[in-house]
């Protein structure tokens, strides 16, 4: 019943997670206009987006960041449905500037002189999947388990992602949420001067 009378490809899905169908303006207006009718005050709404736009940060999120938002925005007393929103940040195109932004931040802050590109992370992805991959067969035969892979990823990606990551994380997640209370905030404002508006007329 609701689904649709042609299948969307493989492709054009692909496509729409970068670029909207109805256009990237057209997506961003939808979403404040879901954001500004939500019935909870505009504090807890922009609780909610904080804690939704963190959850896009961290790497040990990947995946569940939208069950991660909404359990941190119960927890906090934040609006669920406008932490939710706020994982729509992560995109094909905005996560892999996030990304290089941690790793690079998280290097600095270790002391390590290592920068780590796009190709560095890819190639560290695909060793250490090579690894999971070669040590999951391992288990079952009597081949000799591979861990340089993994070993090369925790230390070069996922251990200087994750500790860059708080400070973006925590100051991007601070400029959404002071942004938007006071849009909010007018916009509810407006609505009850509106819908009093209605009530007066004969």
């Amino acid at each position: 019943m609701f689904k649709r009378a042609k299948p969307m490809s493989w492709g054009n899905w692909a496509r729409h997670q970068v670029y909207p169908k109805g256009g990237i303006k057209r997506a961003s207006v939808y979403l404040w206009h879901r954001l500004r009718r939500l019935p909870d005050p505009p504090h807890r709404i922009a609780r909610g987006v904080f804690v939704g736009v963190f959850a896009n940060f961290p790497p040990v999120f990947f995946g569940i960041q939208m069950p991660v938002a909404a359990l941190l925005a119960w927890a906090l007393r934040g609006n669920v449905l406008a932490a939710v929103l706020g994982t729509l940040l992560s995109n094909p195109i905005t996560t892999p500037i996030i990304a290089l932004v941690s790793l690079n931040l998280g290097h600095w802050m270790l002391g390590s002189s290592d920068s780590v590109s796009v190709n560095g992370v890819f190639a560290a992805f695909a060793a250490a999947g090579q690894d999971l991959w070669h040590n999951l067969r391992a288990a079952f035969s009597d081949e000799t388990s591979h861990w340089e892979g993994l070993i090369l990823f925790w230390h070069r990606i996922y251990f200087p992602y994750l500790i860059g990551s708080i400070l973006p994380g925590l100051a991007t997640s601070a400029l959404f949420a002071w942004a938007t209370l006071p849009l909010v905030t007018a916009a509810q404002s407006l609505r009850r001067k509106r819908a009093l508006a209605r009530k007066s007329r004969p």
